[in-house]
């Protein structure tokens, strides 16, 4: 039986963050729980439309009516150096509140994430250092400036599986181009940004950064559907893009996606064995498997098949599932009751579609209160198996074997899905070739994921609309303004008799 202590004392009650000050939401009680026991620590109160309302109009306040979006490039990177400092200095207090709200492993958040999370302000103070407008002299006689100016209020809506790094990335670039933006987490994982927007209250104006509370069919809904919001950027699942795009539609309002994954593998003959096996593992299992970028189609050559699954799967059985707290352990609770419902509801789904059951599928049953789940991983039918084409979401795997580098590429490509990709070879033309026909908006060679700030990173079909990353950020949260004069005083065409 567990016996696991909380990683910090939460606040027993979860209140939304407007204009500088905390907020009590005039909505529904919802319970937080901690994912390792099961056990409610903590109520949220949901905000209604009238509490997103108000959020909204502190930040169009903030941006219509202060100083802030006129702020000069020099004290906009100081503002995000000491934003950054902020996450720095409180370390300790939001790692410990991230595990306790998500299950994720506390060294790896304290390690990872929250880095992560405090280099986001870092790149783009570094990244705005560099601005710069365009000009253009190709028309006789006039002169055309192109500037970008900050887009106005944004809707950020951040996911439960990595609340802090994918946040902040949101948080970082809308502030850093001279946004105002309004702030949802997910209703399940809220400790660690409410801490973090009331931190960054200290160096940032009222209104700049507003946080509210709440479900996506109810506060998430306001948010998107407001007038007042110029710009929605959302991270999390397919379906619930959709209807984000949908709501935000009705407005016009300019949305960026990040949506689901299914991502594709690709283990070659000619790869490094043992790096391929270490990837494979690490591309399904870290983050405790909850990630839209995992390798969860894994898509191995058919002489090294049986060989790869046997290891892959007696490597799986040896991984250490448990306590977040525990430095031993490498996978940690599934992040609700819920979601773990549904992942083991797969391992149904597989043997019905006629896939085996290479290892896990159950509930860890050393952990009975808790949302734990043994890593898994099944001998796929067929591409066409349900457990190749949904997104599951956890830590579940499913194999698939290949013939030829032409086979592979189309088992990769037949997914609704275009998140990332992953491909294993040492042969370059085998690598150049697979990339190129990759329908995805990334892929990784020879390496688990990764991630450079500058480059665009997004998804193709059904994995997303528009892309984040340093130029991309600016495109989004920016609008161009074009403006034209001529050199000298233009000889005019005098209508009407003028002088």
């Amino acid at each position: 039986m567990e016996n696991f202590l909380n990683p910090i004392e939460p606040p027993k009650i979860v209140k939304s963050w407007i204009d500088n000050e905390e907020s009590h939401g005039s909505g529904m009680e919802l319970p937080v729980f901690y994912p390792a026991t099961g056990n409610q620590v903590s109520i949220l109160v949901e905000d209604a439309y009238k509490d997103v309302d108000k959020a909204v109009m502190s930040a169009r306040n903030a941006f219509d009516k202060s100083s802030w979006r006129k702020q000069s490039v020099e004290k906009r990177i100081e503002i995000l150096e000491n934003c950054r400092k902020l996450i720095l200095d409180n370390l300790d207090e939001l790692a410990r509140l991230e595990c306790l709200a998500t299950g994720l492993i506390f060294r790896e958040i304290k390690g990872f994430h929250l880095q992560r999370a405090a280099y986001n302000f870092r790149f783009f103070a570094q990244y705005i250092s560099q601005a710069h407008g365009e000009r253009f002299d190709n028309t006789e006689g006039y002169i055309t400036l192109v500037n970008r100016e900050p887009a106005g209020v944004i809707g950020l809506i951040a996911p439960w599986n990595a609340p802090m790094a994918l946040a902040t990335m949101k948080i970082a670039a809308a502030i850093a181009f001279g946004n105002c933006a309004v702030l949802k987490p997910s209703e399940q994982t809220p400790f660690s940004l409410v801490k973090l927007v009331t931190l960054l209250s200290q160096v940032l104006p009222p209104g700049v950064l507003n946080l509210v509370n709440g479900r996506g069919p109810i506060t998430g809904s306001c948010l998107v559907s407001h007038p007042g919001v110029d710009r929605i950027s959302f991270t999390g699942g397919t379906v619930t893009g959709r209807s984000v795009m949908e709501h935000a539609g009705k407005q016009l309002t300019p949305c960026s996606l990040e949506l689901g994954g299914k991502s594709a593998n690709i283990i070659f003959a000619s790869a490094d064995y043992q790096r391929a096996l270490d990837g494979a593992l690490i591309g399904i299992y870290s983050n405790n498997g909850q990630q839209c970028l995992a390798g969860s189609r894994i898509l191995v050559e058919q002489t090294i098949f049986d060989q790869f699954v046997e290891e892959f799967v007696e490597r799986t059985k040896n991984i250490v599932v448990g306590d977040p707290l525990d430095d031993n352990t490498e996978i940690g609770p599934i992040a609700s009751k819920q979601h773990l419902e549904r992942i083991l509801s797969f391992a149904d789904v597989a043997q019905h579609d006629g896939d085996k059951i290479l290892v896990g599928g159950r509930r860890f049953s050393k952990y009975q209160n808790g949302y734990f789940l043994e890593p898994t991983a099944v001998l796929a039918k067929s591409n066409k198996s349900r457990a190749c084409q949904e997104e599951i979401f956890g830590p579940f795997a499913s194999f698939i074997s290949f013939k030829s580098e032409d086979e592979a590429i189309a088992i990769a490509n037949d997914t609704e899905f275009g998140l990332v990709s992953y491909v294993w070879s040492d042969h370059m033309p085998t690598i150049m070739n697979v990339s190129e026909a990759m329908r995805s908006g990334v892929v990784w060679i020879n390496t688990p994921m990764m991630r450079e700030l500058r480059a665009p990173f997004g998804g193709f079909k059904n994995s997303g609309v528009a892309r984040e990353g340093g130029y991309s950020c600016e495109q989004f949260y920016t609008e161009e303004k074009t403006v034209s004069l001529p050199k000298s005083p233009l000889n005019l065409k005098k209508f009407g008799g003028g002088k």
